[in-house]
């Protein structure tokens, strides 16, 4: 594994759980209003998928997308913005936690129904093929939308039209507060997509760097035209299912368990096993050890300073994306007018 990628990874999910938590703040503050759905412990999952992704994929996200969005590259102050109803937000203030989008990376957005993903990225996924462009649409879910009868539906249809989709679960066991085989008959999600010819794979959620090399080898067979495919992840969440949900009804032997497979400390044991100490660069000759060294200082990770720089470097660009968000207008009635009548030529729809 190239130790940059894996710099990457870290660097990536950290940002992703530094801004969860201060949204957690800024909620409790009241600066964020309605719900907030909560994406940390599931960073390898937005961040190994997406980073296999194409500049020229499209993504479909649910409403817990903040992370989603992120990974794709969305500005974070346009993130944050939108979070705090402002116009400068990634979908002008009017969508919300929920409603995240940013057509310039197709990330065509977060959506609050569950199982409304599905039928969106087959839509986009028929665009694609009827274009016949090596793209690829990757759709988001998690583990209680799959009783939904869209996801039949669009799996069907999907693998009837060979669709470049890849399906990606993202399955933290709880739907809400009820644990998946408390509410599906099968609770291995990847064994559903046999009954429509589609390959699946089931694999650790909790690793960036297996979820980039499942989802890596998926998208390629997807680009060479052998039609969707689907991949299990299994991961957690650490927090309830939104701000509103203390998640009392998880055991806390379980929830200490998958805290010991923090995703984020997986990345940074990796960066430790990737660093070679002063006899094995020794050992490596005089150039490969002027080298080594040279890159290492280069990417900050030679010692612990690495990563505190790190750190500093992302929550200042938090409290900047923060403090954008605050100084920035909301949105006019004008604004919702013209966003209802997008696209329409007849007349306002209220």
């Amino acid at each position: 594994m190239n130790r940059d990628l894996h710099l990457h990874f870290l660097r990536d999910m950290l940002r992703a759980r530094r801004l969860e938590e201060r949204l957690a703040q800024e909620y409790a503050k009241g600066n964020i209003g309605g719900f907030l759905h909560l994406y940390p412990g599931e960073e390898a999952v937005a961040v190994g998928v997406l980073t296999a992704a194409e500049p020229g994929d499209y993504v479909v996200s649910t409403y817990r997308e903040h992370v989603h969005a992120l990974a794709r590259g969305v500005p974070m102050r346009a993130i944050v913005a939108e979070l705090f109803g402002r116009r400068t937000g990634c979908s002008g203030g009017l969508g919300g936690s929920m409603h995240l989008s940013d057509a310039q990376r197709r990330f065509l957005g977060g959506y609050a129904i569950v199982g409304e993903t599905y039928p969106i990225a087959i839509g986009a996924a028929y665009a694609v093929q009827l274009r016949g462009l090596p793209e690829a649409v990757i759709c988001f879910f998690g583990d209680g939308a799959v009783n939904q009868g869209t996801f039949h539906e669009s799996l069907n249809m999907a693998a009837l039209w060979k669709l470049p989709v890849l399906f990606v679960c993202e399955n933290n066991h709880y739907q809400i507060g009820t644990e998946i085989h408390r509410h599906s008959a099968i609770t291995e999600v990847y064994k559903r997509a046999c009954a429509y010819g589609i390959p699946a794979l089931r694999a650790n959620g909790m690793e960036a760097e297996g979820v980039h090399g499942h989802a890596s080898a998926m998208l390629a067979q997807i680009r060479a035209g052998q039609g969707p495919q689907l991949l299990e992840l299994e991961t957690y969440r650490y927090r309830g299912h939104s701000m509103a949900d203390p998640g009392s009804y998880r055991p806390a032997v379980e929830v200490a368990a998958y805290t010991a497979q923090d995703p984020i400390g997986a990345e940074l044991r990796e960066l430790k096993a990737h660093c070679p100490d002063d006899a094995l660069l020794q050992s490596l000759g005089l150039d490969s050890c002027a080298a080594l060294g040279d890159r290492y200082v280069r990417s900050g990770h030679l010692d612990t300073a690495g990563l505190d720089k790190l750190e500093a470097e992302i929550r200042a660009e938090i409290d900047d994306a923060v403090a954008f968000a605050i100084a920035s207008a909301e949105p006019t009635f004008d604004d919702a007018r013209r966003a209802l009548q997008c696209g329409v030529d007849a007349a306002s729809l209220i």
